[in-house]
Protein backbone atom coordinates (compact mmCIF):
# COMPACT_ATOMS: atom_id res chain seq x y z
CA UNK A 1 0.00 0.00 0.00
CA UNK A 2 1.65 3.39 -0.59
CA UNK A 3 2.93 5.08 2.12
CA UNK A 4 2.91 2.17 4.20
CA UNK A 5 5.41 -0.47 4.81
CA UNK A 6 5.56 -3.71 6.78
CA UNK A 7 8.59 -2.77 9.69
CA UNK A 8 9.75 -5.93 12.02
CA UNK A 9 12.17 -3.88 13.82
CA UNK A 10 12.75 -4.25 17.71
CA UNK A 11 10.58 -2.26 20.00
CA UNK A 12 11.80 -1.16 22.65
CA UNK A 13 12.00 2.01 24.58
CA UNK A 14 9.79 5.23 23.38
CA UNK A 15 8.70 3.23 20.46
CA UNK A 16 7.66 0.25 22.49
CA UNK A 17 5.11 3.01 24.36
CA UNK A 18 4.30 3.91 20.99
CA UNK A 19 2.72 0.86 19.73
CA UNK A 20 1.37 0.41 23.25
CA UNK A 21 -0.44 3.07 23.06
CA UNK A 22 -1.99 2.18 20.04
CA UNK A 23 -3.18 -1.20 20.60
CA UNK A 24 -4.34 0.35 23.71
CA UNK A 25 -6.67 3.17 21.69
CA UNK A 26 -7.41 0.17 19.34
CA UNK A 27 -8.77 -1.95 22.01
CA UNK A 28 -10.41 0.48 23.92
CA UNK A 29 -13.94 -0.20 23.16
CA UNK A 30 -13.57 -4.28 23.03
CA UNK A 31 -16.23 -6.09 24.54
CA UNK A 32 -13.82 -7.91 26.91
CA UNK A 33 -11.99 -5.48 28.01
CA UNK A 34 -15.08 -3.17 28.66
CA UNK A 35 -17.06 -6.17 30.46
CA UNK A 36 -13.73 -6.34 32.87
CA UNK A 37 -13.42 -2.43 33.23
CA UNK A 38 -16.49 -0.83 32.45
CA UNK A 39 -15.41 2.54 33.90
CA UNK A 40 -13.68 4.39 30.51
CA UNK A 41 -11.13 5.98 32.91
CA UNK A 42 -10.18 2.95 34.47
CA UNK A 43 -9.79 1.11 31.30
CA UNK A 44 -7.98 4.01 29.71
CA UNK A 45 -5.12 3.37 32.35
CA UNK A 46 -5.31 0.07 32.87
CA UNK A 47 -4.83 -0.99 28.82
CA UNK A 48 -1.37 0.28 28.39
CA UNK A 49 -0.15 -2.02 31.36
CA UNK A 50 -1.87 -4.88 30.27
CA UNK A 51 -0.52 -4.54 26.94
CA UNK A 52 2.83 -3.96 27.88
CA UNK A 53 3.07 -7.36 29.95
CA UNK A 54 2.08 -8.94 26.91
CA UNK A 55 4.15 -7.36 23.91
CA UNK A 56 7.25 -7.88 27.00
CA UNK A 57 6.53 -11.38 28.31
CA UNK A 58 6.13 -13.49 24.46
CA UNK A 59 9.26 -15.54 24.86
CA UNK A 60 11.45 -16.75 22.02
CA UNK A 61 8.40 -17.53 19.26
CA UNK A 62 7.28 -13.60 19.76
CA UNK A 63 6.92 -11.95 16.69
CA UNK A 64 5.58 -8.12 16.70
CA UNK A 65 5.05 -6.59 13.08
CA UNK A 66 4.19 -2.84 12.86
CA UNK A 67 2.83 -1.27 9.78
CA UNK A 68 4.48 1.88 9.16
CA UNK A 69 3.60 5.25 7.42
CA UNK A 70 5.65 7.70 5.43
CA UNK A 71 6.77 9.36 9.03
CA UNK A 72 8.14 6.08 10.53
CA UNK A 73 4.92 6.12 13.18
CA UNK A 74 3.35 2.41 13.60
CA UNK A 75 -0.16 2.74 12.96
CA UNK A 76 -1.20 -0.83 12.78
CA UNK A 77 0.36 -3.82 14.77
CA UNK A 78 0.49 -8.12 14.90
CA UNK A 79 1.41 -10.03 17.55
CA UNK A 80 2.43 -13.52 16.82
CA UNK A 81 3.35 -16.83 18.89
CA UNK A 82 5.10 -18.90 15.88
CA UNK A 83 4.97 -22.31 15.86
CA UNK A 84 5.77 -24.03 19.47
CA UNK A 85 5.08 -20.63 21.03
CA UNK A 86 2.12 -21.86 22.79
CA UNK A 87 1.47 -22.41 25.72
CA UNK A 88 4.07 -20.17 26.94
CA UNK A 89 6.19 -21.75 29.24
CA UNK A 90 5.02 -21.28 33.15
CA UNK A 91 8.19 -19.27 33.85
CA UNK A 92 6.77 -16.49 31.42
CA UNK A 93 3.51 -17.30 32.37
CA UNK A 94 4.39 -16.73 35.96
CA UNK A 95 6.30 -13.64 35.19
CA UNK A 96 3.22 -12.33 33.55
CA UNK A 97 0.94 -12.02 37.10
CA UNK A 98 2.53 -8.90 38.44
CA UNK A 99 1.50 -6.72 35.65
CA UNK A 100 -1.97 -8.31 35.49
CA UNK A 101 -2.12 -7.69 39.16
CA UNK A 102 -1.40 -4.42 38.49
CA UNK A 103 -3.87 -3.49 35.73
CA UNK A 104 -7.17 -5.19 37.57
CA UNK A 105 -6.10 -4.93 41.62
CA UNK A 106 -8.78 -1.89 41.55
CA UNK A 107 -11.49 -4.36 40.17
CA UNK A 108 -11.07 -7.96 41.61
CA UNK A 109 -13.59 -9.41 40.25
CA UNK A 110 -12.01 -8.57 36.87
CA UNK A 111 -9.01 -10.90 37.52
CA UNK A 112 -11.41 -13.78 38.83
CA UNK A 113 -13.63 -13.61 35.49
CA UNK A 114 -10.60 -12.83 33.45
CA UNK A 115 -8.89 -16.25 34.42
CA UNK A 116 -12.24 -18.16 33.83
CA UNK A 117 -11.86 -16.81 30.24
CA UNK A 118 -8.00 -17.46 30.18
CA UNK A 119 -9.16 -21.16 31.23
CA UNK A 120 -11.65 -21.48 28.73
CA UNK A 121 -9.82 -20.24 25.95
CA UNK A 122 -6.10 -22.53 26.94
CA UNK A 123 -8.85 -25.82 27.22
CA UNK A 124 -9.87 -25.27 23.16
CA UNK A 125 -7.39 -23.80 22.12
CA UNK A 126 -5.52 -26.23 18.78
CA UNK A 127 -3.10 -28.63 19.48
CA UNK A 128 -1.80 -28.65 16.41
CA UNK A 129 1.42 -27.09 15.03
CA UNK A 130 0.37 -23.15 14.25
CA UNK A 131 1.03 -20.03 14.73
CA UNK A 132 -1.04 -17.84 17.31
CA UNK A 133 -2.47 -14.34 16.32
CA UNK A 134 -2.41 -12.94 19.76
CA UNK A 135 -3.19 -9.37 18.61
CA UNK A 136 -4.15 -7.94 15.30
CA UNK A 137 -5.21 -4.05 15.77
CA UNK A 138 -4.45 -0.58 13.56
CA UNK A 139 -4.88 2.61 15.04
CA UNK A 140 -8.19 3.90 15.31
CA UNK A 141 -8.19 7.06 12.38
CA UNK A 142 -6.89 4.41 9.79
CA UNK A 143 -9.16 0.90 10.67
CA UNK A 144 -10.93 -0.40 7.84
CA UNK A 145 -8.20 0.85 5.42
CA UNK A 146 -5.93 -2.38 4.61
CA UNK A 147 -3.50 -2.34 7.46
CA UNK A 148 -5.05 -6.04 9.18
CA UNK A 149 -4.62 -7.00 5.59
CA UNK A 150 -0.74 -5.84 5.27
CA UNK A 151 -0.59 -7.87 8.76
CA UNK A 152 -1.96 -10.98 8.28
CA UNK A 153 -0.46 -11.72 4.27
CA UNK A 154 2.64 -10.90 5.41
CA UNK A 155 2.76 -13.68 8.36
CA UNK A 156 1.10 -15.92 5.85
CA UNK A 157 3.84 -15.95 3.45
CA UNK A 158 5.46 -17.66 6.26
CA UNK A 159 2.84 -19.59 8.04
CA UNK A 160 1.73 -20.99 4.18
CA UNK A 161 5.65 -22.01 3.69
CA UNK A 162 6.10 -23.62 6.70
CA UNK A 163 2.56 -25.72 6.19
CA UNK A 164 1.28 -25.31 9.75
CA UNK A 165 -2.03 -23.95 10.77
CA UNK A 166 -3.02 -20.84 12.59
CA UNK A 167 -5.20 -19.89 15.75
CA UNK A 168 -6.91 -16.53 16.86
CA UNK A 169 -9.70 -15.72 19.30
CA UNK A 170 -12.08 -12.53 19.21
CA UNK A 171 -14.19 -11.21 20.82
CA UNK A 172 -16.39 -9.38 18.22
CA UNK A 173 -19.02 -10.95 16.08
CA UNK A 174 -18.26 -9.02 13.07
CA UNK A 175 -14.76 -10.06 13.03
CA UNK A 176 -15.69 -13.58 12.17
CA UNK A 177 -16.81 -12.60 8.80
CA UNK A 178 -13.39 -10.01 9.02
CA UNK A 179 -11.17 -13.59 9.67
CA UNK A 180 -13.24 -15.35 6.96
CA UNK A 181 -11.81 -13.86 4.30
CA UNK A 182 -8.66 -14.67 4.84
CA UNK A 183 -9.08 -17.91 5.20
CA UNK A 184 -10.16 -18.73 8.73
CA UNK A 185 -13.42 -20.85 10.34
CA UNK A 186 -15.58 -20.53 13.37
CA UNK A 187 -14.57 -23.55 15.46
CA UNK A 188 -15.65 -22.78 19.01
CA UNK A 189 -18.35 -19.78 21.04
CA UNK A 190 -17.44 -19.89 23.90
CA UNK A 191 -19.21 -18.05 27.27
CA UNK A 192 -17.01 -19.06 30.45
CA UNK A 193 -19.13 -16.13 32.33
CA UNK A 194 -22.93 -15.95 32.72
CA UNK A 195 -23.81 -12.46 30.64
CA UNK A 196 -19.84 -12.07 29.40
CA UNK A 197 -19.21 -11.08 26.44
CA UNK A 198 -18.34 -14.35 23.67
CA UNK A 199 -15.22 -15.43 22.43
CA UNK A 200 -14.92 -17.11 18.70
CA UNK A 201 -12.37 -19.00 18.33
CA UNK A 202 -11.21 -19.64 14.49
CA UNK A 203 -8.59 -21.78 12.92
CA UNK A 204 -6.85 -21.26 9.84
CA UNK A 205 -5.93 -24.87 8.33
CA UNK A 206 -2.63 -25.50 6.51
CA UNK A 207 -2.69 -24.92 3.08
Amino acid sequence: MPGRRIDERQLVGEELSAVIALSSRAFFDDPFFSYLLPDDNLRRSRLPIFFRSVYTHMGVHGRIVTVRNDADEAVGVAAWLTTGGYPLPIKLQLSQIPSSLRAFYRRPRAIATGNRYVAALARAHRKDPHWYLMVLCADPPVQRSGVGTMLLEHAFDQVDREGVGSHLETPRHENVAYYQRFGYEPIETLTPVEGGPPYYTMWRAPL
